[in-house]
C-alpha cells in the first residue's frame, strides 16, 4: 500500500492539508492526560475498598458493584446519545463537558453519606468519561492520515496504564496514610476522613485538564461519504445498514476485544488481592508494584502494537491491526497463565512484567475500526465498540473471576485458579475469532478506500 501523497498537500477537491504534525503530536498528548486522569478517577476506588465498606457498612458485592456496574452501565449506556452528539457537534466542546462532569462527580463520592449517593456519584463519574474516547477517536481519526493513525492512537491509549498503575501506585501511599492518619483537617471544612479527600485530589487535576483541552482545535472531518462535504450524514438506517454490511469484520472486532477486556480487567481488579491470599503480601506492596508493571510494561506494549501496526499497514498488510491483536494473545496470554501459578511473588511479578508489554498490544482495535468506518458514524461506532466491550469486560471479567472463587471453587485462596480458569477459556477463543476475521477486515478496508476515492471525483 502506497502513501505517496503529502500529509500537507491539499487535497485535489480541496479538503484542507492535514495539521502540522508538531500541532497534532500536542492534541494526542492532551488527550492522553485527560484519558490517564479519567483511569485514575475509575481506578482509585478499587484501592478505597475497606474504609468505604467499614464506612458504609457493605458487602464485597455492594463494592463489587460500585467497582464494575454503577461506573459501566451509564458509561456504556449514555455513550452511544453523547457519540451521536459528538458526531454532529463540537467534540472538543463534548470532551471539556466531559472532564468537568467526572470531575465534579469523584469529588462527590468523597462527599457521599450513603451508600446510595455513593452509587450515584459512580454513575456520574461513569457518564462524564462515557464523552472521552468516542470523541477522541474521532478527532484524532482527522489529525492523522491512516498510515500513522495507530501511533497515535497508541499514545493515547497509553493513558489505559498510566492511569491504572498510578491509581495503584498511589493506592500504595494511601492505605499507609489511612492507617496512619485516618481523619485529616481540612482548611475551610473541618475534620474529613481521609478516604474521602483523596477523592477530591484526584479530582481536582479536572481543571487543569479542562484549560488545556480549550487550546485544541476541532480538526476538519474528513472522509465523510454524504454528497454535501458540509453536512453530516446522521440518517440511522445508514448507520444500520453500515453495521450490516461490515458484520463480520465488526463481530470480529467486538467479540475478540471483549474477551481480552474480560480478562484484563478481570486481572487488574483481581492481582492485588491475589498476591495477598496466595503469597501473604502486604496489600500496599502488591498493589505499588502491579501499578509499575502495568505504567511501565502498558505503555511499551502500547507503542509497541502501534508501531508495528503501522509499519505492517504501510507495507500493504490490510488485516495488520488484527494480527498484531492476535500476536498480543499468543505472546502475553502464556506468562500471564504462569504469572498466577508460579511459587513465588516474585517469580509471578516477573511474568507479569513479560505478559503485560505484550497483552497491550491489542490496544490497535480501536484503530481498526476507525479505518473502517466512514467519519458521519464513526463517534458512534466507537461508542458502540466500548459498549460491548466494556460492558463485557468491565462489568462481567471481575464478577466472572468472583463468581469461580465463591461457586466452584467456594475457597477465597483459590483466586490464582480462577484467574487461570478465565484466561485460559477467554484468550484462545479471542484469538480464533480475531483470526475469522481477517478476510472480512480487508475486504471492507477495500471497499471503504474505493467509497472514499469515488466521494472526492
Amino acid at each position: 500500500m502506497s502513501h505517496t501523497k503529502s500529509d500537507h498537500v491539499p487535497e485535489n477537491d480541496g479538503t484542507p492539508p492535514w495539521p502540522r504534525p508538531a500541532y497534532s503530536w500536542y492534541v494526542v498528548v492532551v488527550l492522553l492526560f485527560a484519558y490517564t486522569l479519567s483511569f485514575v478517577d475509575r481506578m482509585i476506588l478499587t484501592l478505597l475498598v475497606a474504609p468505604i465498606r467499614a464506612a458504609f457498612e457493605i458487602s464485597d458485592t455492594q463494592v463489587s458493584l460500585l467497582i464494575g456496574l454503577a461506573f459501566a452501565l451509564f458509561y456504556t449506556l449514555l455513550g452511544l446519545p453523547l457519540a451521536w452528539i459528538a458526531d454532529r457537534y463540537n467534540r472538543r466542546n463534548l470532551i471539556v463537558a466531559g472532564v468537568a462532569t467526572w470531575s465534579i462527580m469523584t469529588a462527590g463520592c468523597g462527599l457521599a453519606g450513603s451508600y446510595v449517593t455513593l452509587f450515584l456519584a459512580r454513575m456520574g463519574v461513569g457518564v462524564g468519561e462515557a464523552t472521552l474516547s468516542p470523541a477522541a477517536y474521532s478527532m484524532l481519526s482527522d489529525y492523522f492520515p491512516r498510515h500513522k493513525l495507530a501511533r497515535a492512537m497508541a499514545v493515547y491509549s497509553m493513558g489505559v496504564p498510566l492511569g491504572a498503575g498510578i491509581a495503584l501506585i498511589l493506592g500504595a501511599f494511601v492505605v499507609e496514610a489511612l492507617l496512619t492518619a485516618p481523619i485529616i483537617a481540612v482548611p475551610l471544612i473541618g475534620q474529613m476522613e481521609a478516604w474521602r479527600l483523596i477523592f477530591v485530589w484526584v479530582a481536582a487535576p479536572g481543571i487543569l485538564i479542562c484549560l488545556l483541552l480549550l487550546t485544541v482545535r476541532e480538526p476538519f472531518r474528513r472522509g465523510r461519504t454524504s454528497e454535501k462535504k458540509t453536512t453530516i450524514n446522521v440518517d440511522a438506517p445508514g448507520l444500520i445498514a453500515h453495521l450490516l454490511t461490515q458484520k463480520v469484520a465488526l463481530g470480529a472486532l467486538f467479540a475478540g476485544m471483549s474477551l481480552i477486556g474480560l480478562v484484563m480487567y478481570g486481572v487488574i481488579a483481581w492481582i492485588p488481592t491475589f498476591f495477598t491470599r496466595t503469597y501473604d503480601m502486604e496489600i500496599t506492596h502488591a498493589g505499588m508494584w502491579f501499578g509499575v508493571i502495568m505504567a511501565i510494561g502498558g505503555t511499551i506494549g502500547l507503542i509497541a502494537g502501534g508501531s508495528l501496526a503501522d509499519r505492517q499497514f504501510s507495507k500493504g498488510v490490510a488485516d495488520a491491526h488484527f494480527r498484531v491483536m492476535r500476536l498480543s494473545i499468543i505472546l502475553g496470554g502464556p506468562p500471564l497463565l504462569a504469572a498466577v501459578l508460579m511459587p513465588n511473588a516474585w517469580l509471578s511479578f516477573i511474568m507479569l512484567a513479560i505478559a503485560f508489554p505484550a497483552m497491550t498490544m491489542h490496544g490497535v482495535g480501536g484503530v481498526a475500526l476507525q479505518l473502517i468506518t466512514p467519519n458521519e458514524y464513526r463517534a458512534r461506532l466507537t461508542a458502540l465498540y466500548f459498549f460491548v466491550v466494556n460492558l463485557i469486560g468491565l462489568g462481567f471479567g471481575p464478577i466472572c473471576i468472583a463468581l469461580l472463587t465463591d461457586k466452584l471453587f467456594q475457597n477465597d485462596d483459590a483466586l490464582q485458579y480462577s484467574i487461570a480458569t478465565v484466561a485460559t477459556i477467554a484468550l484462545p477463543i479471542a484469538a480464533i475469532i480475531l483470526t475469522l476475521g481477517f478476510k472480512a477486515f480487508a475486504r471492507d478496508l477495500a471497499r471503504m478506500s474505493v467509497e472514499a476515492e469515488a466521494a472526492t471525483t
